[in-house]
Order: C-alpha cells, then structure tokens, then sequence
C-alpha cells in the first residue's frame, strides 16, 4: 500500500509559526550589502553611524575630518553611505537623516567637495545638514562668500547650515547624542560597531538558512512515500533519525552562536550598570533577540513536526510487521482449513473413527495458529486504540482473522461432534447386531422335538421372553428416532453432493427446454398463406406499428435470447478482465524497467560497470519509456478500471486517449536506435548485474518491446470486445477506436518506412503527411514528339517503393540491409519525386486491371504503376484522387475570389468595349492538355477504347497542371476566366470553345445555360450510364451521388449517368444582347451591356501571346 506522508500530516515550518515570524525569517539579510563585503571602505571611518539621535529621532550620520576624503572613489562611497543608511529601523530613516560634516581643519574646496558628493549620490532622506566650516580666518571668511555664492550650486532640497563652532552645534544636536570629537558624551568604537553589525549580519544569515534548511528537510520528509516492506521503512526510520540529529545539532549551533553575541552587546551595561546603550546598540540587541526568538520558535515548530512524523514512521513499521504477520496467519489458516477438511467426519467402524479423533486431538494440540491468529488480532485492536493512521486497513483485518479462526474452531468441534455421535452409533449398531444375531442363534439352538410337549414349550417360551425382556437395551428404537438423532452425521455429505445434484438438474432442464424450443421452431412446417390486401402491402415499411402482432415463440425466443446476452456479457467480462490484467501487468513491467535499469544507469556505484558507448545514452537505450509508463499508471489504466462493470463502453476511454496514445510513434521511431545500442552493449556487465537483481529469466531487449507489443495487443482485444458487444450501447465507439489503433498502428508502420530513406535532398517534412506507402513495378514511357519511347525497351519492371504525401509522390528503390532484427530493416533509395500539383491518374491501364497510370507533363512522362493486389490498386487510386481533388478545390476557391475582385474592377472602371474583351477571354477555354477534371469517386473505368481517335485525350482525365500553366500566361489577370467562372455564370455570352467543341458547333447556333460540352471518350459500364464521345454536347437533367450526372444527348437524345469529371460547361455565342445581372460592383445595381461577338471575340492564341 503506497501512502506518502504528506497524505498522512502536512507539514510546514511555516505553519507552525505564524505568517509574520516566517515572513521575518525570510526577509532577514535581504540588503544587497553586507558588511563583511565592505569592512575596508567602512575601516576607513571617512562615515559612520554614531548611534546618535536628532530630537525627532533622526539618525545621525558623522563625517569626521578626514584629509584625504577626495580620493575615496565613487564606488566607496555610495556603498558605505548606502549601508549606513540602510542599518537604522524604518521608522527611523523614514524621518530622514542628519548629517554632521565636520571640516573645521580642512580647506573650502574640502567642504565644497563633500557638499556636492553628498547632493548627487547620497541614497536617503535628509532632514538637516550641519558643517563645521574651516576655523583658519581666512578659510573662514572664503566659506562665508563661496558658500554664499555657490549656495544654489548645491541643489539640496533640505537646509545646509554653516557652524563655526561646536558649541553651535550643540544648539542643533544634543551633546548626549554626539561624540566625544563632537563635544558630546557618546561613547563610540568603530571597530567594535562593525564587529557587532558583522556578526549581527552573519547570525541573522544563519538563522535563515537553518529556518529553509528546516523548512526542506520538512518538506522532503512530508512527501517521502511509505516503504511496503518491513526492512525499507526500518532503514527509512533510521535515515531519517540520523538527519534529524544533524538538524538539531545545526539548530543548537545557532541558538549558542546567538546567546553569545547577545552576550557581546549586553557586555558594556555588564560591567557598568551606570553605562546607556545609544539607539543603535538598542536595535542591535532588539534584532539579535527577536533573531534568537524566532529560532527557538523554529526549533519548537520543527520539535512538533518530528514528534507526528516520528510517530508516523513508527506507526508504518508497526503496520508493516501487522501485515506481515497477518500473511502469515492467513496462509496457516488456509492450511489447517485444508487439513481440517481431509478428516472424515464418518468413520466404517467404531475403531477407525477412534482413530480418527485420536488423530485430530492430536493435530488440535500442535497446531497453535488460532491462538497466534486471535493473538495478533488482539495486536490490531491495541494499534487502533492508540488512534493508528491505518485504522481502515487493521480493522478488517482483524475482523477477519476472528471470523476466520471461529469458523476453523466450530469447523473443529463440529468434526468432533459428528465423529462423537458416529461412534456412538457404530457401537448401537454392534450391540444391535449382536443381540440380533445372538436371538437367531437362540431360535437355532432351541430343539423342536422338545418344543412338541407342553413342558417343552413353556421353557422355550420362558426363555424366549426372557431375551425379549432384554430387548430395550439392545434394540434400535424406532427409525424416526434415530434419523432425527443422527442425521447430522448421516446425511452432511448427502445433502451437499443432493444440492448440487439439483442445481445441475435445474441447469440441464432449462438448456433442454430452451434447445427444444428452439427445435421446434426450426421445424414447423410452413403454413399456406393468402395474398395480403394491397393496401397493406404497400403500407410504408418504416412504420413497426401498422405490422400485426405475432407473439407466437415469443417466450421461447425471450428465453434464447436472454441466455445469449447473459453468454455475451460473460465473454465481454472476459475480455475486460483479460484487458485489466494485462495492463497492470504491464505497468509493473515499465516500472521494473525503470527503477531496475534506467534508475541503475544513474547510481555512482554501477558506473563502473557501464561501458563507454553506453555512457549518457540512456534516452536512447530507452526512448520515451518514462512518459509511457507515466501516462499508463497515473491516467489510462485508472480510466480502465471505471469501465469494469460495463465492459461495452470501454470504447469511449480509448477514444479520449487516442492522442495521448500516439506517444507510441515516438517510441517505434526511437527503436531502431535503442536496438542497435543494445546489440553493442547486451553482454556487458551492467545489464548481466541488474537482470540478476531482478531475478528476471529474459534480458533487457524483450522488455524494450513491450510497448510496441502492448500497443498491437489492445487492437486485437478491441476486435475481441466488438465481436461480442455487436447491438451494444457502445458498439459504435468500439468500432471507432479500434479504426483509431488501426491508424496509429499504421502511421507507424508508415512512418518507420519513411525514415529509412536515403539519397533525398530536401526535408521530408515539408511535402506534408505521409498518407501511403507500398512496393509496385513500375514501367516508365517517355515521350519525344509524336513517338513514346519506353525505358530501355524493357518488359522486366523496376521494382519500386512509392511513398504518397500531400504535396509529392515519391520513388525509391528498396534494398535488403543484413544484419539481425531492426538492423535487418530495409533501407530506400531515393530516385525521383513528382509535385502532386503537377500530376494526373489515369485509373486503368491497358491489359490488367491491377495497373494505373501516373503523369505528368502533358503526358511527356508516364509511370505504369501494378499494385500487388486490385485492392491496394483501388486503395491507392483513391487517395491519390482524393489529394487531387483537394488540390483542385484550392486552385478554383483562388480563382474565385480572383475572378470576385477582377469582375468588380471591370465592371466599376471599364468601359463597354472592355467588358466585350472579358466576356471573349471568358468563352475561351484552356487546352485540353492543361484542363483539370475531377474524377467522380467510385468509378473504375477511366479511360476509353484504345480504338478511339480520342483515347490521348481521354487519358488526360486528372490533373491540376491545366490550372498551372493557365495562370502562368501572359493576360491571364485581365483577359480569362476559369472554367469554374463559365459554370457560375451560365448567362454569359462569349464565343465558342474553338479547342472543346465539335466542328458543327461552329454554325454559331445559340445554346442556352445547363449545356455541357464532352471532354474526353467514356463507355458505360452498365445499362444506367451513357456512352459519349469527346465534343458531344449534353444536357443536365439532374445531378446524382459521388460525382455522377444525369444528362441527355442532344445528339442522340439518349439519356443517363455520366461521370461530371468528363464535362465542362458551355457558354454559347450569340449575336444578340446579354443581360447581365451583378452585384459586385461597388454601389451598381444591375448592369446590361451588349457587345457583338464579332468584335470582341478572342482566340486562345491571343491569351497566350
């Protein structure tokens, strides 16, 4: 049972002192300076705190004579006036100071000096400044006129008054509050004030850092998790003891450091009681007091704490030797159940049960487990009465071994009782037997020649009542009687074994009346049945309440089907509990993993053993094993085990950790890497050691693949739960995540393939998600004018492995590695990629239908492609046309909003003429070579006969190249609009298609919206579709699922279902006037223009030139 002490006692030294205390500690020595860092620039005394005080409690700050005063640097001297200034109180410097400068020997330029360093870097308040001026005639009569002149040279904000005497002084400052230099009568010693400031400063340093130590050491102990084992918490217990020595020996070493420097200041008022502490030998010992106060508390607190966590500990190892005990009882108890049960309570004779009660007699003597039991529940009473923190974990425990124990005593004397009575009955049986026997030997032995007289007679009667006067004491009562008395012997095991009879019996009845139901349902004859009315036949099926009711088999089926659910849910719970196991199974293996090697491969005494390729390699021996088995113990497997109970739903937990577990792609691209460390390490020392304290019989390489394992087990267990919750609340989501692990375990696959990769310049990264990848031959043609040149004039193929992402498809050669395991893995070259903007499928290829065509350029280079089955065909033509058609929709949204902005531009700027130009540009259609299709989804044949004058046509079906190159012409942007443009807006009139259009479309008859013009050859493959020709012109009747239309041929006025991906729309050419209807213009309403064709007509060579 894992249980920190933080979940038992929560502890903190600052919980045991109040906020403010703690608060004090913690800001104690928070000054930048210190004086032991400064004790050379204080030593110089050009500046000192003389302890004294201005009437309203201003600090006074002395600057005695000091002749070289202008060579002290900058640096001295902010430091030394910033500490002084920081020493005093609060309240004390929030008054301000007063500055007493004595030059009374000096020159001016000495007090000048002093004067302007004070006003530009002196860091507090300032209430007054006070300076002896030069007491030399001269010097004093040059300071009253410079000082005079100069005054506002000073910039200080607080009054400089010029003294000529001490005594002058003495009117501003009391005499007690100055020094002996000053005229007063403070007692001052420098040497001794940064003495007492040092020490101060350094015991107030300590008592913080043994307060934090305090504090940590508290904080470790309060989050240390509780051993399960009777030696680990001993040693814990000790450890702890010992540490908490040493931090009451650190805090004893304070607390005298303290008492002795309190000592140190009190010393003066020691040896003369007469002698007054200055204000700042009062705040030194108030400081030094309150320091020393607030250590006592901390030891207090600290004392507090180690009594609750001592007891804690304490309290562990009693519960731990309890549950060790316990084991032990419990296992006993099981074996004197077990032996007990081996005792026969009926013995075949009155000898052998009185052997067998000697025998039990016997074991109830030595065996002494019930008063151990009793004993050591006795144990678990007294720790509850002494308020044990595991009181719910004793209390059953106790209550069970008592339970237990009183079930092995009545066990006991109830197999005595029974053994008691059998004998008992044996000997009535003997005695009744005997006096049986004995009254037939009497009937035998009575001559019936000496019966014949009266005499004789009346002696064998006398005789005879004589033995029957004995009766009552050797004849067995009556039947009743004895059943009554002995049937506890007679009838416990016959009971036992009739119960079981019975519920068998119960058991087999209910299948054979279930299985004859069913039977008899198989059988029944069919009935003739009269034809229904017609109006019920075609009542609409969706309607369950318009059916009849038929109950007949109901109860039967109810029966059957019930016993089926009640079978299911056993498999289900099966399965479940098969799925609980494995994974806690499986986080024990983690753990051993991590604490038995990768824990190892950081402990000094094992570094020895590691070798030199081993040394800080362990995130790659390892990989990201530490996340997995984070993620299993403290979220997926505790999510699990909500779901034990409905084993169906279980679905729904692996669907919301379906992102956390693609933590496992990370892991199988790491293990290549893992495998390859371990092969060159795997005899070393270092694993041979921790794999014998493990006492593990596989090495560390069978437990490396325990994810990978772990993640293809939960699919298989998933099939398993869908297979028998089919009709379930959670079916769905079962279906669902195992889809899911299906793609995880997929893109991994995929992904360690793409890694293997070799020869490819660029960064994988950026040509998208890889969406397939499989081996295929690949035949390759090539085309050079009118001719198609094949590669070599080979029929042999290339073998290839083709990877599919996003934005390109990649060709590579496959090549065996040698090796073992994952160095045995192939590796790809890489030989060619094709941009998948580029690129069109043409999904038949000619003579096998496991072939399909990829190409490019117009079809200057073609690649025949044979997939290894028509199903990987059909998978990846499909997800080819998918990323084809996504690919597609992004270049016509782009036009759109192109065509949106240029049509508004237009229409507000352009003048009638131009509008002709557009509408030109918009009749002319690009290429075929460079128009784009989609293929409708579904459909296999693509392409037309090889006979047909327009199967090259045909084949260029789907492609996004036609797009590309019409951007890249010259006038695009002013002169033509896209193919989706004349779908939008079949009211155009523009000139015909001259490159999409049949010869006799060139009448310049007039073909209104809906009309579609055929691109490329295409022959139905069923009754329902239309067989059309490249130029034929269709009519849109109504549009259908997956691509597919429904049109007429306005040639041959035949109807059907027609691929859109072949057609594109027509805008006729007319004579006549348009109107034109747009909302696009800014602030136009409806717009009419009218141009002829004549005269705006534009060629496709003009957008090209």
């Amino acid at each position: 049972m894992q249980m920190s002490l933080r979940n038992l006692h929560i502890f903190s030294i600052c919980s045991l002192l109040t906020n403010k205390e703690y608060y004090e500690i913690m800001q104690l020595d928070s000054s930048p300076l210190r004086a032991a860092d400064i004790t050379p620039d204080l030593k110089k005394q050009f500046a000192f705190l003389s302890g004294g005080r201005g009437d309203n409690g201003s600090p006074i700050i002395v600057f005695p004579e000091f002749p070289t005063f202008g060579d002290i640097n900058d640096r001295e001297f902010h430091n030394v006036l910033a500490y002084l200034t920081s020493v005093p109180s609060l309240s004390s410097t929030g008054v301000g100071f007063i500055l007493v400068i004595d030059r009374r020997q000096d020159k001016w330029a000495a007090v000048k000096g002093t004067l302007l360093r004070i006003a530009g870097s002196f860091p507090g308040n300032l209430q007054l400044v006070l300076v002896l001026r030069p007491t030399t005639f001269l010097q004093r009569t040059v300071s009253d006129i410079l000082f005079k002149l100069n005054k506002d040279e000073f910039k200080m904000k607080v009054p400089v008054i010029m003294l000529s005497s001490i005594t002058e002084l003495h009117s501003y400052i009391d005499r007690t509050q100055l020094t002996q230099e000053l005229g007063g009568t403070q007692e001052y010693c420098h040497e001794k004030w940064i003495s007492h400031r040092t020490a101060i400063e350094g015991f107030a340093l300590m008592v913080k850092k043994t307060a934090q130590t305090l504090q940590s050491f508290g904080t470790e102990l309060a989050e240390t998790e509780l051993p399960n084992e009777i030696q680990a918490t001993t040693f814990l217990l000790s450890t702890h003891s010992t540490k908490k020595s040493k931090m009451k020996e650190d805090l004893l070493v304070a607390l005298g450091q303290g008492s002795r420097l309190l000592e140190s200041i009190n010393e003066p008022v020691v040896q003369d009681p007469d002698y007054t502490m200055n204000q700042d030998e009062l705040e030194n010992l108030a400081t030094v007091q309150r320091l020393l106060s607030q250590l006592d508390e901390t030891e207090r607190a600290f004392d507090e704490f180690w009594v609750r966590h001592h007891t804690k500990l304490e309290q562990c190892l009693q519960l731990r030797h309890f549950e060790h005990n316990y084991r032990e009882v419990r296992a006993l108890l099981d074996q004197v159940s077990e032996k007990l049960a081996t005792f026969s309570e009926v013995g075949i004779s009155p000898a052998h049960v009185e052997h067998i009660v000697s025998e039990l007699d016997t074991y109830e003597e030595r065996v002494c487990t019930l008063d151990r039991a009793l004993a050591l529940s006795r144990d678990g009473d007294e720790l509850i009465q002494n308020s044990h923190y595991a009181e719910d974990s004793i209390q059953p425990k106790c209550s069970e071994l008592r339970a237990i124990s009183e079930n092995v005593s009545s066990s006991l004397r109830a197999k005595k009782d029974h053994l008691l009575k059998a004998m008992e009955l044996h000997q009535c049986l003997e005695k009744a037997s005997k006096w049986v026997d004995d009254g037939i030997y009497l009937l035998a032995s009575q001559p019936v020649d000496k019966c014949q007289s009266h005499e004789g007679a009346e002696l064998a009667l006398q005789e005879l009542e004589r033995y029957l006067d004995n009766a009552g004491q050797n004849q067995l009562t009556d039947l009743s009687t004895i059943w009554t008395e002995y049937e506890a012997v007679l009838n416990q095991q016959l009971k036992k074994i009739f119960q079981k009879q019975v519920l068998m019996q119960e058991m087999f009845d209910k299948r054979r009346v279930s299985l004859k139901k069913l039977a008899a349902k198989q059988t029944r004859p069919v009935q003739p049945v009269a034809p229904r009315p017609e109006a019920f036949i075609k009542s609409p099926l969706s309607s369950p309440g318009q059916f009849p009711h038929r109950p007949t088999y109901s109860n039967g089926r109810h029966a059957s089907q019930s016993e089926e659910e009640e079978n299911l849910a056993v498999l289900r719970r099966h399965v479940m509990n098969e799925l609980l196991e494995t994974e806690r199974a499986y986080v024990e293996e983690l753990l051993c993993v991590m604490q038995g090697y990768a824990s190892e491969m950081d402990n000094p005494a094992m570094s020895h053993l590691i070798p030199a390729p081993l040394q800080n390699k362990k995130e790659i021996l390892f990989g990201n094993m530490p996340e997995i088995y984070h993620f299993h113990k403290r979220t997926f497997l505790r999510e699990l085990e909500q779901y034990t109970d409905c084993p169906q739903l279980v679905g729904r937990c692996f669907l919301e950790r379906m992102t956390d577990l693609q933590i496992y792609e990370k892991y199988c691209h790491n293990k290549p890497r893992s495998e390859s460390l371990w092969r060159q390490c795997s005899d070393c020392a270092f694993f041979q050691e921790c794999q014998k304290k493990l006492e593990h019989k596989l090495g560390l390489d069978s437990y490396l693949l325990k994810p990978v394992q772990r993640i293809t087990k939960y699919q298989l267990l998933l099939k398993e739960m869908l297979k028998y919750s089919k009709g379930c609340e959670g079916a769905a989501d079962l279906q669902e995540a195992l889809t899911s692990i299906l793609g995880i375990l997929k893109a991994v696959n995929d992904s360690m393939h793409l890694i293997a990769i070799t020869g490819y310049e660029g960064n994988l990264s950026e040509l998208g998600k890889l969406l397939m990848q499989g081996s295929f031959n690949v035949w390759t043609e090539h085309k050079k004018g009118h001719a198609k040149v094949k590669d070599l004039a080979r029929f042999k193929p290339m073998q290839r492995h083709l990877f599919l992402h996003e934005k390109a498809l990649l060709f590579c050669k496959r090549r065996e590695e040698n090796g073992e395991g994952y160095e045995k893995a192939p590796s790809y070259s890489f030989k060619q990629s094709l941009n998948m903007s580029a690129v069109g499928i043409t999904e038949n290829a000619k003579g096998d239908n496991k072939k399909f065509e990829i190409w490019c350029n117009s079809r200057e280079e073609v690649y025949i492609v044979q997939a290894p089955t028509t199903e990987v065909k059909t998978t990846w033509v499909n997800e080819i046309r998918k990323v084809l058609t996504t690919q597609l929709e992004a270049c016509r949204g782009t036009e759109r909003r192109f065509i949106s902005y240029y049509t508004a531009f237009f229409y507000t700027g352009q003048k009638s003429f131009k509008k002709g130009e557009e509408k030109k540009a918009e009749s002319c259609s690009p290429d075929v070579n460079n128009a784009s299709s989609p293929k409708p989804a579904g459909k296999d044949e693509a392409v037309t006969s090889p006979t047909s004058d327009r199967a090259a046509v045909a084949k260029k079906r789907f492609t996004l190249q036609g797009f590309s190159n019409l951007k890249a012409q010259k006038g695009w942007n002013k002169a033509s609009l896209s193919l989706d443009a004349s779908e939008e807006h079949d009211g155009y009139s523009s000139a015909e298609d001259p490159l999409n259009s049949d010869p006799e479309d060139d009448n310049g008859k007039k073909l209104c919206a809906g009309k579609y013009t055929v691109i490329a050859d295409y022959e139905k493959g069923n009754a329902k579709e239309l067989s059309v020709k490249n130029g034929d012109v269709v009519q849109l009747v109504r549009e259908g699922d997956d691509g597919q239309w429904f049109v007429r041929n306005l040639s041959s006025s035949k109807e059907g279902w027609i691929a859109a991906a072949n057609l594109i729309a027509l805008i006729g050419k007319s004579k006549s006037c348009q109107s034109l209807t747009s909302s696009e213009g800014s602030g136009s309403g409806n717009i009419s223009t009218s141009s002829s064709c004549s005269e705006t007509y534009t060629s496709f060579s003009d957008i090209k030139s």
